[in-house]
């Protein structure tokens, strides 16, 4: 066991603070990552204060996770020290159902071992990124290219791979309408990675106030959905929505915005039960979605994708000393557009 500095919340909705963990020794096939960056994930709140249920305290959250690779186990073939490497939101599988042999370990049919506020194979409570250390299963691991630094590449480990996994499935590209839905963390990424894949995007927010970073950013089009005309003007328009908000909707709004076939894809999860007259799904063969994140194999593809292009989250480093203030900012959408906190400040 090796203990290293973190930062957790000791119960429900407690502000966080310095505390310890124990990390485990570095197994056949793990590797111990020297924590370099650690982004803030508006999931990271809701478990915190549980508002999904039940969780799992003392909480060490943390699921985007930029570092360099300390030690490699005996079997480790895949890293070696020295690699630039980020973990996502799972560090196990069961590897054997269909999913996992299929590279969907996110929808392991027995349960993905989430990276925080979880329970690993141990039996033990995982513990994230707000730490300076980490030792995860090499097959959980991916290699951040270079030309991304290692800052602005930490949100792509949860934000960047849960919009990208969507917009490759419902095949985002030349000729394509996409509108994404909230811009934020998750939205800002959705804008960015739609553009570079060829599509033409809107993005629709509660008001103009970020038109102009959403234009530089890449996108074509920006409406407020405050304002009534936006759904006159729109109805028909996009085959694909992507959905970053956490807040329930008016789905039958948004769906009438949809052409024949077009999908609307939840990736913001609300706290609430949310509603639905299925008349507006029925109208246009149109299909309500969700996606959670990708596997480790596509979250690959995803870093190379944004390496390729350029690509990297819009960021406001902080440090550790700061995190409930910036708890705060995210819940009041004052941040542009992931905070990251630098962990050699913890």
């Amino acid at each position: 066991m090796t203990t290293v500095p973190a930062y957790a919340a000791p119960t429900a909705k407690a502000p966080l603070e310095r505390t310890t963990i124990e990390r485990r020794e570095v197994g056949e096939f793990d590797v111990l990552i020297d924590i370099k960056y650690a982004g803030i994930c508006h999931s990271d709140i809701h478990q915190a204060r549980e508002g999904w249920g039940e969780a799992i305290f003392p909480m060490v959250p943390g699921h985007e996770i930029a570092g360099v690779v300390a030690e490699a186990g005996s079997g480790v073939t895949r890293f070696a020290v020295g690699d630039r490497v980020g973990v996502g939101c799972m560090v196990d599988s069961c590897r054997e159902c269909d999913n996992c042999k299929a590279g969907l370990e996110q929808y392991c049919t027995k349960g993905a071992v989430m990276t925080y506020n979880g329970v690993g194979k141990d039996g033990q409570p995982t513990y994230g990124g707000y730490s300076q250390k980490i030792v995860v299963d090499e097959n959980y691991v991916v290699g951040i290219p270079e030309g991304i630094g290692l800052d602005e590449a930490a949100p792509l480990l949860c934000a960047g791979i849960t919009t990208y996994s969507p917009l490759r499935h419902w095949n985002a590209g030349p000729g394509k309408k996409v509108a994404v839905l909230g811009m934020g963390g998750l939205g800002h990424m959705a804008v960015k990675l739609a553009h570079a894949l060829g599509a033409e995007v809107t993005v629709l927010s509660q008001s103009l106030r970020k038109r102009e970073d959403g234009l530089k950013l890449g996108a074509d089009h920006y409406y407020a959905t405050a304002d009534p005309r936006t759904f006159e003007e729109l109805a028909g328009t996009f085959d694909l929505i992507v959905s970053t908000v956490s807040a329930p909707l008016d789905f039958g709004a948004y769906l009438a915005l949809l052409r024949t076939d077009g999908a609307l894809v939840n990736v913001g999860a609300p706290e609430e039960p949310v509603s639905l007259n299925l008349f507006s799904l029925l109208s246009g063969r149109k299909t309500l979605a969700g996606s959670g994140i990708g596997g480790i194999q596509e979250t690959q593809e995803m870093l190379d994708f944004c390496a390729e292009h350029g690509l990297g989250a819009e960021i406001e480093v902080i440090s550790a000393d700061q995190i409930n203030e910036a708890y705060e900012r995210v819940l009041a959408s004052d941040v542009r557009y992931r905070f990251v906190i630098d962990t050699a400040t913890i």
